[in-house]
């Protein structure tokens, strides 16, 4: 007797669950259901379609061979039939039903032996006035930014506010800002951008990018009203200001699609997340779900987390797919590995950050490099940033975060260490760890081993970092007479900070440290820099032999200052 699995979700997790399982059993009847119009897209392209890298949108929704995937794909090229505008409201756990409702309004039930939620999220809504206005908008599902397209591409739209600087608000105010040149602000409650992804630090690194393309920025600031005018908005009152808007997106975060798995009492965790175990099962074995919608592992620390990711939910859909067949296929967890363009830049990350980790209890550090993506000598290179996290009594790696430029290697430095997260590696383990080198593509000695031996050097009492946030502490309190900033460059990289500050910076280039340490004052804190912090960090070195040690190197150097945005 043939078996009848029916997935309910069409984009990521249940696209990919539909294939595998029909793919496994080609006698069983497929059933894929989804309330909107357009299925199996991918959800993350988005943004580059509102922004025009995407010209058509079914480009999201096609395979690599360029066939589209509606309802028709399915049925003919895979096998399974799938039901859009349909909606899925109601599951007899008992008789193993769905009620649905069908595009003529008309309802049916239908049988199961294998079910599976792949509901995804919705976007948050801010509970003040005007979010009805017409031109506000949320980015949670293609339909959506058609509709933010279309008003774009009329011309008419000068001025927009985004409202969160995580990944969808960054994305979509670089979409707007770039390609249109629409006058694009963001407004973020917390105090930086990407909060709880990125440290303070390469925060600023990015904001400072987007800045230089004319994303203008309001942090610590929340949004009380979205004013209009006939019904259109019109503007967005925080309370500091009031901003010209003619287009409004909000992308404030996003929630569970879990109702239906609740009234049909799964298990569920506080903030509405379906648990699931490792084999993708629901607390009805006979019910499975993936994607947005459900609780996983976080393999750092154990706890359960959610990580509403596109590649985390594909490989989720080929779990329960497989296990539907009857396998025994696996999905421990996640570490939250990310990417997100920043005009020609990038962010990147994975596991735990400095703040992140001392809120699960460690005693964590985050230790900052700046380093040429490939060798030196090689003609075409440019230096990115990275910060190992580091808990200080195991010397257990918890996790990275990068910023380079777009084509650099620098993520791909991230997803070195991404997949090691989960097997609680040492600093030792990244200081020793083997990876492929020609000065086209790496340095000898790349900035991942470079990263883990500064953080080896600082457990073992070698190096005191500064990061940016203590060297503006100290610039801003220059005139206290406590701090004094010796320069380990050469002398003409040095000399106009020397000029300009006589009296608190001085050049000393790393080579002539020796034969002019009594030009060293002993009595005030030294902030050493250089331009990336290793000819500071040997000077910290050898100023502690001459027993100086009230001293700080700054992990990023002058670099780094640079890509923060700081002027002198």
């Amino acid at each position: 007797m043939s078996q009848r699995a029916v997935i309910i979700g069409a984009v990521a997790a249940g696209s990919k669950a539909a294939c595998r399982y029909k793919r496994l059993c080609q006698n069983a009847e497929v059933i894929l259901i989804d309330q909107d119009k357009y299925i199996s897209y991918g959800g993350c392209g988005i943004p580059y379609y509102v922004s025009g890298d995407v010209s058509d949108e079914k480009e999201l929704r096609s395979t690599s061979f360029h066939m589209v995937r509606d309802e028709k794909f399915f049925r003919h090229d895979k096998g399974v039939e799938a039901m859009t505008g349909t909606r899925a409201f109601a599951i007899d756990r008992e008789k193993k039903t769905v009620r649905i409702e069908k595009p003529d309004g008309t309802q049916a039930d239908l049988s199961y032996d294998r079910l599976m939620l792949a509901t995804g999220s919705r976007a948050k809504k801010l509970n003040i006035p005007g979010m009805e206005l017409e031109n506000v908008f949320s980015v949670a599902n293609l339909e959506q930014a058609m509709a933010i397209k279309e008003q774009i591409t009329t011309g008419r739209i000068e001025n927009a506010v985004v409202i969160g600087a995580g990944f969808i608000g960054l994305e979509m105010a670089e979409a707007l800002s770039d390609m249109w040149e629409i006058e694009t602000s963001v407004v973020e409650y917390c105090d930086q951008i990407m909060p709880g992804f990125v440290s303070k630090n390469l925060s600023q690194m990015g904001q400072h990018k987007m800045e230089q393309n004319g994303v203008t920025f309001y942090l610590g600031e929340s949004v009380e009203e979205i004013q209009g005018q006939d019904g259109r908005v019109s503007a967005v009152k925080t309370e500091k200001r009031t901003l010209e808007a003619q287009l409004v997106i909000s992308a404030v975060g996003i929630e569970p699609n879990s109702d239906l798995a609740r009234d049909a009492g799964l298990e569920a965790a506080p903030g509405g997340f379906i648990v699931v175990n490792d084999r993708m099962q629901t607390s009805d074995p006979d019910i499975y779900a993936g994607g947005d919608c459900v609780q996983v592992a976080n393999l750092v620390t154990g706890k359960p987390c959610y990580y509403p990711l596109g590649s985390i939910a594909n490989r989720q859909g080929r779990v329960v797919g497989t296990n539907m067949a009857g396998g025994d296929a696996r999905f421990k967890g996640a570490v939250g590995s990310f990417a997100v363009k920043l005009f020609d830049g990038a962010l990147a990350g994975a596991g735990l950050t400095p703040e992140t980790a001392a809120r699960e209890g460690y005693d964590a550090v985050g230790i900052q490099v700046g380093q040429f993506d490939r060798a030196h000598f090689y003609p075409e290179k440019e230096i990115i940033f990275l910060e190992l996290v580091v808990d200080t009594k195991t010397r257990r790696v918890l996790g990275i975060q990068g910023f380079g430029g777009e084509a650099s290697g620098m993520y791909a430095r991230v997803n070195a260490i991404a997949p090691l997260l989960q097997y609680h590696p040492s600093v030792a383990d990244i200081s020793n760890l083997e990876l492929a080198y020609s000065p086209p593509f790496a340095s000898a000695m790349d900035i991942v081993n470079a990263v883990a031996n500064a953080a080896e050097n600082h457990l073992d009492g070698y190096y005191a970092p500064a990061h940016m946030e203590d060297f503006v502490q100290c610039w801003n309190n220059r005139d206290c007479g406590k701090y004094f900033f010796l320069d380990c460059r050469a002398e003409a990289d040095a000399k106009s900070f020397e000029e300009k500050y006589p009296d608190i910076w001085k050049s000393i280039p790393h080579e002539q440290l020796h034969a002019r340490i009594n030009e060293v004052p002993r009595d005030k804190t030294l902030v050493l820099v250089c331009n990336t912090g290793v000819r500071s960090y040997e000077a910290q070195v050898n100023l502690a032999a001459h027993g100086i040690t009230d001293a700080v190197s700054v992990g990023t150097g002058i670099a780094g200052m640079k890509e923060c945005g700081m002027r002198f």
